[in-house]
């Protein structure tokens, strides 16, 4: 499989967890910032699905 695509699809399923870790986890204080904002989740996990996938 292509690298790109690995890294594309890594990110998506990155992305699909961070949403369910903000969604079922989260933070209710708001103080943590990582789990209290769905959009900082949301990309802080698919870029770390995607440095996974895209490594070998």
């Amino acid at each position: 499989m292509n690298p790109i695509t690995r890294m594309i699809i890594g990110a998506a399923i990155g992305a699909v967890v961070g949403f369910a870790i903000y969604r079922f986890i989260g933070c209710r204080t708001g103080v943590c910032p990582l789990n209290s904002n769905p959009y900082i989740s949301v990309l802080i996990w698919s870029v770390l699905g995607a440095l996974v996938a895209g490594g070998k």
